[in-house]
């Protein structure tokens, strides 16, 4: 079952973000990882900047998690991730095509430009990978991150994206 994640869901958010970012270490760049990956204050944050999550639940308990955050124009995925134990399941794609089904806007996705595992899981589902500089103008524009983040990562977008129209 998919539902929105209420403030009980906190630390289950925390937890299944932090066993699943665990795929991060080795090969983000090392300077970008830390642990824990999400501190809950940067957790509390997000969902204060309008991140709202979303879970699949499985017997009680929450297998994955996906954020969804409105930006105007488009909406980002934020924070997608599925419990160690529970991959290879369909949970994200479950989750992917809930959060695609309830929006008519574009969805930008931004990742790890190493994390191909990620990369791949979203082109299978019909996104691509932006140029270098769409995805520094985009990072820039929709997300609240370092420069070195902006230059290590990528941004895909659903079909719906139209550069011309969200360019500028």
């Amino acid at each position: 079952m998919i539902r929105r994640c209420t403030p009980d869901d906190l630390s289950a958010i925390y937890d299944i973000i932090n066993d699943a970012a665990r795929a991060y270490q080795g090969v983000i760049p090392q300077d970008r990882w830390h642990e824990p990956y999400m501190p809950l204050a940067e957790l509390e944050q997000e969902i204060a900047d309008g991140v709202v999550f979303w879970g699949f639940e499985e017997a009680g308990e929450l297998a994955g998690v996906m954020g969804i955050q409105d930006k105007g124009e488009v909406d980002l995925i934020r924070h997608a991730y599925v419990r160690t134990c529970e991959r290879r399941r369909g949970v994200g794609s479950e989750l992917l095509r809930y959060l695609e089904s309830m929006r008519a806007k574009p969805i930008l996705i931004g990742t790890w430009a190493d994390a191909l595992w990620a990369i791949r899981f979203y082109e299978k589902h019909g996104y691509r990978v932006l140029d270098r500089a769409d995805t520094e103008r985009l990072l820039k524009r929709y997300w609240s991150v370092p420069e070195r983040q902006i230059a290590t990562s990528v941004v895909l977008a659903s079909a719906r994206w139209q550069s011309d129209r969200f360019g500028t």
